[in-house]
């Protein structure tokens, strides 16, 4: 990873672990961690000033999202041009593309945020829910017939490990 796109913020520097990806084309500030086996892909704003951004192990962050001070445990994929604020994420969510999740929102583990959902300030997402609407409407995964396991398998947090580690021009 290049140094071109990661800045200081009064003295804390982003630090990214050895076999993680972050795209050349993503900006890192200030106290940001990126975990084993993470991908940070291009455009991504990972924006830790104002509190720590933490990026866990293997999880994924699609081009174009915007991360400010929040916490993204293991095998979390986010979607593309997605905006988290103060956020945390347990392991194995799935935030889809464009949803915006303000301030003080905790996202349980093995939960699915629909693309294009907006999730007001101070929400507490249960486990294993689904997310949707503006503004999000949450139902339990069991009641909505939806294959969380299916679609967890196929974004799986592996594959896109193998699809960064193919990309290798993106990540020099």
């Amino acid at each position: 990873m290049t140094d071109r796109r990661t800045y200081a913020f009064e003295g804390d520097r982003p630090t990214v672990d050895d076999t993680a990806r972050v795209s050349r084309e993503a900006t890192l500030v200030g106290d940001v961690e990126i975990d084993a086996d993470a991908s940070v892909w291009p455009g991504v704003v990972l924006r830790g000033d104002i509190g720590p951004v933490r990026v866990g192990r293997e999880t994924h962050v699609g081009d174009n999202a915007t991360i400010h001070a929040s916490r993204l445990e293991a095998e979390v994929m986010v979607g593309h041009g997605a905006v988290l604020n103060e956020t945390t994420v347990e392991e194995r969510a799935l935030i889809g593309f464009n949803a915006t999740v303000n301030t003080d929102v905790v996202i349980g583990g093995g939960s699915i945020v629909a693309a294009g959902t907006v999730v007001p300030d101070e929400y507490a997402i249960p486990p294993e829910s689904f997310v949707r609407g503006v503004p999000a409407e949450i139902t339990p995964l069991e009641e909505t017939g939806i294959d969380s396991a299916a679609i967890f398998e196929s974004f799986s947090s592996g594959e896109y490990t193998n699809l960064a580690q193919r990309h290798e021009e993106l990540f020099e």
